[in-house]
């Protein structure tokens, strides 16, 4: 059995032929199309809904106008019954005399007709001069009428012939000593009064019909326009390769797609920086451990294998490699976890004990003068064990670059709603070209004194400032200090709980 040439049909639940007809039909129509079809069918629902509502408010009204005249002809009939009869000036003596009486008491109006009954066959009616509707002539509405009991109720209702929709009322007429029983009835052409309206609303009909035309039009290009950064987004996406990413959506407006394209503009920036130094990484660890995997192989490639100080000064000197290498290697792995969410865990930490701790494995690196000139006796929340990290690092660089018996200081400090964690040495200082650039991956200073120095110290520390959204720089101390140099961890004092950040520079150690 052929595979089927839809993606989506490798996944269950997502074959298109599992979905309803209009749902395969939307699933092939473009973000546009779509669009307009809902922009369409959503005007049209209005224009049918309005529409239809209007039309039964006005055939309501309309039959209330009908129902309200065949009243007042009831009203007219019972007036005319009460009264004489003007032909004898005496009470009316039969049956036909009342409804001769009536017929002319009453003038027909537009698509109305009256036809009186005696005995269940057609009298009097009006004057064909006087009349639109022609009752007596539709001789299944007379058999109807002559059907009705003589005490029914003289309510409007609703008859339907071959001929045509009536809405009448017939009122049962008789008089004592006149075995005839009379029925006068007036009745409306319905399905003529409701033509006029009819005709009128398939007039709205062809207008909203026009509407919705010009709807589309107008929603076709207005939707195009408010798409148009999706479609440069998909444009500029089919452009963009792994080795070209400077191509950017041009953006114009302030709405949400507009805001979209720009935050694609910035995903881009930020995929184009982080691929920058992906290859730059790439590039840098490939020089780094091309060096020692050379050394090594070289030094193999010429030992003596007869002279045992040859095999041992080369097996030292080989692990001595490896050894560096494990170190980068370490070091890059730090490095590639720094952007991770999980790369510091904060949580509550005394500030002053956490001095003393890093100042007691300070003490360890070598022969210094270790000073703490301040401590800040406060709890903050940060990660301890990343800060030390980040704080031995900077003693380890002052202790390389500084000469046996000189002092280290270092200290803790809180100012501004910010925690600062300095080292200061006594060395030769960071050249004020070199400021910036020595917290960049494999950039060393003085390569001279550290020749095993692989340049992810600093870049290190900076990394665990970034992730507690602080930084790491360098201050020249004044003139009159001293030689040195003196690096910070500016850190956000978060959930500073009261202390006492003073100065305790009565607290000094020697090694």
């Amino acid at each position: 059995m052929p595979r089927s040439a839809d993606p989506r049909a490798e996944v269950p639940g997502t074959t298109t032929g599992s979905l309803p007809a209009y749902q395969r039909t939307l699933a092939h129509l473009t973000v546009r199309a779509r669009l307009l079809t809902a922009v369409v069918l959503l005007s049209a629902l209005t224009v049918m809904i309005a529409g239809g509502t209007a039309f039964a408010l006005q055939a309501a009204e309309t039959d209330d106008r009908m129902d309200n005249s065949l009243a007042r002809a009831v009203a007219a009939l019972r007036s005319v019954q009460a009264k004489e009869d003007p032909l004898t000036n005496q009470p009316f003596a039969n049956v036909s005399a009342v409804l001769k009486q009536g017929v002319r008491s009453r003038v027909p109006g537009k698509n109305e007709g009256i036809v009186t009954l005696i005995d269940g066959d057609p009298k009097w009616v009006p004057g064909t001069e006087t009349r639109s509707v022609r009752l007596e002539q539709d001789l299944e509405l007379v058999e109807v009428l002559a059907g009705l009991p003589t005490d029914s109720p003289s309510v409007p209702r609703t008859v339907s012939t071959s001929t045509t929709r009536y809405r009448l009322i017939a009122v049962p007429v008789l008089l004592p000593g006149d075995p005839g029983t009379g029925m006068f009835v007036v009745a409306f052409d319905r399905s003529a009064e409701m033509s006029s309206l009819r005709r009128t609303f398939l007039t709205y009909s062809a207008v909203g019909l026009g509407a919705l035309t010009v709807i589309a039009v107008v929603a076709w290009f207005v939707v195009g326009r408010l798409l148009r950064p999706i479609r440069l987004l998909r444009e500029t996406t089919r452009r963009i390769t792994e080795s070209d990413l400077s191509e950017r959506i041009t953006v114009t407006g302030k709405d949400d797609l507009s805001n979209l394209a720009r935050t694609v503009n910035a995903m881009l920036d930020r995929l184009e920086r982080a691929f920058g130094s992906q290859r730059e990484l790439l590039d840098d660890v490939g020089h780094e451990l091309r060096t020692p995997l050379t050394i090594v192989r070289g030094h193999l490639e010429l030992v003596d294998a007869d002279d045992p100080d040859d095999v041992r000064t080369t097996q030292a000197l080989a692990l001595d490699e490896l050894d560096r290498m494990q170190r980068l290697v370490d070091d890059l792995v730090t490095l590639a976890t720094a952007d991770r969410p999980d790369f510091v865990r904060i949580a509550p930490t005394d500030v002053g004990r956490l001095t003393d701790d890093v100042h007691d494995k300070a003490r360890g690196l070598g022969d210094r003068r270790w000073v703490v000139a301040a401590r800040a006796d406060v709890t903050v929340h940060l990660d301890a064990q990343r800060i030390t990290q980040a704080w031995l690092q900077l003693l380890a660089n002052a202790y390389r670059y500084s000469e046996p018996g000189s002092t280290v200081r270092m200290g803790s400090e809180v100012a501004d709603g910010r925690l600062l964690l300095w080292v200061r040495d006594e060395g030769p200082g960071v050249p004020a070209d070199e400021t910036d650039r020595i917290f960049e991956r494999f950039h060393r200073g003085q390569a001279d004194r550290v020749p095993h120095g692989a340049g992810l110290g600093l870049p290190i520390v900076a990394a665990i400032a970034r992730a507690h959204h602080g930084r790491v720089f360098v201050e020249q101390p004044p003139a009159n200090v001293g030689p040195g140099v003196v690096f910070v961890l500016d850190l956000p004092a978060v959930d500073l709980v009261d202390g006492d950040p003073r100065p305790v520079t009565e607290l000094v150690e020697y090694l």
